[in-house]
């Protein structure tokens, strides 16, 4: 029992907020594109799938993350208990753990069309080195909203079989939404980033994050009315833009206290509560 706590602590178990931020984009795509006068089944068991690729991806990156950070992890306040950071899991049991994770994604990942199972497998370096990138840039984000969000480009392709402009907006702009929410996240642990050196959009925008924040925010926003737009959604998508754009805009921004870790906490997890309200909206563009 030792061994399934200290595994589901380091896979993030508990904290669903991870596998979700990750799997909404790929139910968004996965939405948008499918053809709701064929059967619902393919549409459920896609979905599922994508749900238990995002389950087993987040657990597998945040194993890679803490093997990589471990020394830097012992430093911080938030993360210094972490199992791997604390010698309570060894790496060698953690790169076994990892693998298992990812052979399990690979099962999942074979049952989309050969397009889907390519351009997944292309994404793989980028997922895993990821958590080098704080270490030489001040944009780790960026890349982390580049992964996290390609799930919505294989959803797309997993039902079309090719990549089309309003995916690639879409993907753009979830990738800015990515950038601002992990930059609230960011701050909760920026003095001890700053002391030990590692680099971050909040360090970067520290002085001034509420103008860099809306910037981010505001091309999501952009992205979802382009796709309203080419893809034919009639005026009630375009009027429930008000509730995402609000959530981002006056919740998320404007009540952000970047000094308050347990507020930057909240700000951020509240982009759960966004994906489901961009889902939602996806479902009024097509139905009314």
């Amino acid at each position: 029992m030792n061994q399934l706590n200290l595994f589901i602590e380091l896979t993030r178990l508990k904290k669903p907020i991870g596998f979700m931020l990750l799997f909404w984009p790929c139910i968004w795509g996965l939405t948008l594109v499918y053809d709701f006068n064929s059967s619902l089944n393919k549409y459920f068991f896609f979905g599922s799938l994508f749900l238990a690729g995002s389950i087993l991806m987040r657990s597998a990156g945040c194993i890679v993350n803490d093997i990589v950070d471990k020394n830097f992890d012992k430093k911080v306040e938030r993360t210094k208990n972490r199992p791997i950071a604390s010698g309570k899991v060894s790496v060698k049991l953690a790169l076994f753990y990892s693998i298992v994770l990812c052979g399990l994604a690979f099962l999942v990942l074979i049952n989309f069309n050969k397009f889907t199972i390519y351009m997944a497998l292309l994404s793989m370096p980028l997922a895993f080195t990821y958590p080098l990138m704080k270490r030489i840039t001040y944009w780790p984000q960026l890349f982390l909203g580049i992964t996290f969000n390609y799930g919505l480009v294989l959803a797309w392709i997993s039902i079309s079989n090719e990549v089309s402009l309003v995916a690639l907006v879409f993907y753009t702009g979830a990738i800015f939404w990515t950038l601002g929410y992990d930059t609230i996240y960011g701050f909760q642990d920026i003095k001890d980033d700053e002391i030990i050196g590692v680099k971050s959009t909040s360090i970067k925008f520290k002085n001034d994050p509420k103008k860099f924040l809306l910037f981010c925010y505001l091309i999501f926003v952009v992205s979802l009315i382009f796709v309203g737009i080419n893809m034919n959604f009639k005026l009630f998508y375009f009027i429930f833009l008000v509730f995402p754009a609000t959530h981002l805009i006056f919740f998320q921004i404007k009540n952000l206290n970047i000094s308050n870790t347990l507020d930057c906490l909240n700000k951020f997890k509240s982009n759960n509560l966004l994906g489901l309200i961009v889902l939602v909206n996806i479902f009024i563009g097509k139905f009314i």
